[in-house]
């Protein structure tokens, strides 16, 4: 009985920083929050351009390799069809010499192709800790953009109180901003129906498809990276990113993230993880709950 009630005590330490009601009654006592931030962390990880280029360069290559699924964006527009011909063309020409159709990868393979690994979620390494994320194949250099925290973005004064309950994969911002990563119930169903409001004729404004198993986007899986513990250091750490005006629309149905109100005039917040060392082949992903580099 008592080492059930410290392990229920050790798992309740953990989420009560993601609870809502919780952080609301202990907000004004000026106790850590969810994310905590030393000052020598304020600087980020890697700049804002380093994560506009990456980001930009696997879209591009998941765009291009899902070409059967972007013909309506191409015939309708053709300027986005100009801007893509010269890859479209490399395509058919060798799918012309292969006589077997375009081959398509799949986003998995698209990963590593473009940015040298691929990720995986699968039973955690530590006891007792659910899922985990793995790099199953290649290499991560110290400092690169290794995977995004999916979900609903809520501003301060936006309704997430029956959200969170029993849920643990709500990430509080620096700023108070709440980006709810969860796939099933309720907060499945607010992502789906703010993903589906905001689409504009054939352009998706966001991804839905890390609410399945089968994922459109192989970064968005940073909700299930586990918090680091004495044996196994953190490896990863959150940093924030604000999705500038001029990202290509064609490229957003990969974005993982949405507002919860598009009536509100700002930039759509995302959460990346950085690596903050090289990380190999076969190893899980850890971070630290309270460090995000804003």
């Amino acid at each position: 009985a008592g080492a059930m009630l410290r392990s229920l005590r050790r798992r309740w330490d953990g989420y009560k920083y993601r609870f809502v009601p919780w952080l609301a009654l202990n907000l004004r006592r000026k106790r850590r929050t969810l994310r905590y931030v030393p000052e020598s962390s304020q600087d980020k990880i890697i700049s804002d351009e380093d994560v506009f280029e990456t980001l930009l360069k696997i879209f591009k290559a998941l765009f291009i390799n899902d070409l059967s699924r972007q013909a309506h964006i191409l015939a309708l527009l053709p300027e986005i069809r100009c801007k893509y011909m010269e890859l479209v063309t490399v395509e058919q020409k060798q799918s012309e010499v292969n006589h077997q159709g375009q081959h398509v990868f799949s986003p998995e393979e698209v990963l590593f192709n473009t940015l040298g690994f691929s990720l995986t979620r699968d039973r955690s390494s530590l006891v007792s800790a659910g899922t985990g994320v793995f790099v199953t194949k290649g290499f991560v250099p110290k400092g690169t953009l290794v995977s995004m925290y999916p979900g609903t973005v809520y501003r301060k004064h936006e309704p997430i109180f029956f959200q969170s309950l029993g849920n643990p994969f709500i990430f509080r911002c620096i700023d108070g901003i709440l980006i709810d990563g969860n796939d099933r119930g309720l907060s499945r169903s607010v992502y789906r129906s703010c993903s589906r409001r905001d689409q504009l004729g054939p352009f998706q404004m966001s991804d839905e498809s890390w609410l399945t198993s089968a994922l459109q986007n192989p970064l968005a899986v940073g909700q299930y990276v586990n918090n680091c513990s004495h044996e196994k250091a953190a490896n990863v750490c959150y940093q924030e990113f604000d999705v500038p005006e001029y990202f290509p629309v064609e490229l957003k149905q990969y974005l993982p993230n949405i507002v919860y109100s598009h009536e509100i005039d700002s930039h759509l917040r995302c959460v990346v993880l950085v690596t903050l060392r090289d990380i190999k082949q076969g190893e899980e992903l850890f971070s630290n709950y309270y460090t995000v580099v804003n």
